[in-house]
């Protein structure tokens, strides 16, 4: 397929997972986002020891909101990403109930003054995903930039419905991939180019996932707002 086919078949792609996406109804949603929740929060326990960047919403995307309440109570920092320029990579700055916010690309928003962080974690979420763990974004190519300019690429889990599971993205040497994928259904891991469906993380002691181990420096819990 060549750059001009691909391009048009990824715009109609994009579109069509989007507007699937958009007829879920708030209430079936808000289950997805509370299985995804517990998910991640079994699956990668680490993660409330680290830096972790999520997005906001965007278009009945998974909201990590609720989860980025839980993991801060627990003494994770949150980070949101910003977009400083076109074709650059995004920075991360630290999120919390109360702080000054801007809008920016798709109106979205995200801190306006708030300090840069290095996050130990991205939670991206994703419009399609295929069977080697490659996400079909918005097109803008941000999050592939940014992973490829870091130095020490944090753990990517992408986050998407069963919904926009595809065969391929058909992807090219700038698609970066994620190293484990979360749905409805479970946890993924990207394995010898290939996602492997690892199944759905239990309650109770263990689990059989764990990210790696992320050590922050101490914060203060009165920090964080009480909302979010």
């Amino acid at each position: 397929m060549n750059e001009t086919a691909l391009r048009a078949w990824r715009k109609a792609t994009r579109h069509a997972l989007i507007a699937r996406r958009l007829a879920i109804p708030a209430a079936a949603l808000a289950r997805l986002r509370a299985t995804i929740d517990s998910h991640i929060e079994r699956a990668f326990p680490g993660l409330a020891r680290g830096t972790v960047a999520i997005c906001w919403p965007f278009q009945n995307e998974y909201d990590a909101r609720h989860l980025a309440r839980r993991l801060r109570d627990r003494g994770a920092v949150i980070a949101l990403p910003v977009v400083v320029a076109p074709r650059s990579p995004l920075v991360f700055r630290e999120w919390h109930p109360g702080v000054a916010m801007a809008h920016g690309v798709y109106d979205i928003p995200y801190p306006a003054d708030t300090p840069e962080a290095v996050p130990d974690t991205v939670i991206v979420p994703m419009n399609g995903f295929d069977a080697g763990g490659y996400r079909l974004g918005y097109g803008g190519g941000f999050f592939d930039r940014t992973l490829a300019a870091r130095g020490a690429k944090p753990l990517t889990i992408g986050v998407a419905f069963e919904l926009a599971r595809l065969a391929t993205i058909y992807p090219q040497p700038y698609d970066v991939p994620m190293d484990f994928v979360v749905t409805e259904r479970g946890v993924y891991e990207r394995r010898e180019g290939r996602l492997d469906f690892l199944g759905a993380p239990h309650a109770g002691p263990g689990s059989p996932l764990a990210s790696p181990p992320c050590y922050a420096q101490d914060v203060d819990p009165s920090y964080f707002g009480e909302d979010g």
